[in-house]
């Protein structure tokens, strides 16, 4: 087949493909905004497959995963989009939300509890870094919920993952987080009650470190 043949028809098919691939993204997005996360997740896994650097494309097939309780996959999409764009604080924010729900599930091994609960710490310590929006509150709210779960989490003395010290000290964590949000807004009653809760819990844990010494 001679040049002048193949060429046309080289270009014709890169047409269509990028034309089947950007259908696919604007029925996912409409699919997204509609809430049918179900279909939104056939059309942007499509999306993807195709054009696998389309980092919106990525993006809203993490957050179709994240509300399909498809924690695991949109892990995997919101990291495939932090390698396209690092400094895209919401995808490390959707990330450890992902994480911190699989470091709560029951059926999870408690090594990758461990993992999970770490590392959405170290997602949401990286949004605040890069967010420049001191209103937003949401990073360091879900970041004081994370040291919560996490000390709680290593305050289980029939683990064997128990270590005080770091399950009180996070849980300290926790609460200078939700007392930084609740400075800027005082009437923040939820901020509130999740402080006093880690305070409680914070207060179990040293007065039974001091009744044993």
């Amino acid at each position: 087949m001679r040049l002048s043949v193949i060429l046309p028809f080289l270009l014709l098919s890169t047409i269509e493909t990028t034309m089947a691939q950007s259908a696919y993204v604007k029925m996912g997005q409409q699919a997204v905004m509609d809430g049918d996360f179900r279909s939104a997740v056939a059309h942007l896994e499509k999306a993807c497959i195709t054009d696998s650097t389309n980092a919106n494309a990525l993006w809203m097939l993490g957050y179709s995963y994240y509300h399909s309780d498809n924690y695991k996959k949109s892990i995997t999409a919101y990291t495939r989009v932090i390698a396209i764009k690092p400094a895209d604080a919401t995808a490390y924010y959707y990330r450890a939300r992902a994480k911190s729900y699989l470091g709560k599930d029951n059926q999870t091994k408690d090594a990758d509890k461990e993992l999970y609960l770490l590392g959405a710490i170290v997602d949401l310590t990286k949004a605040i870094s890069i967010n420049n929006d001191p209103s937003d509150s949401k990073y360091y709210q879900n970041r004081g919920i994370a040291y919560r779960d996490y000390g709680l989490f290593k305050l289980q003395t029939n683990s064997r993952f128990f270590d005080k010290s770091r399950g009180i000290n996070s849980l300290k964590a926790s609460i200078a987080d939700l007392e930084k949000i609740l400075s800027s807004n005082p009437g923040r009653n939820d901020i509130a009650v999740l402080i006093d809760q880690a305070k409680d819990k914070l207060g179990q844990a040293t007065s039974t470190a001091m009744a044993k010494h």
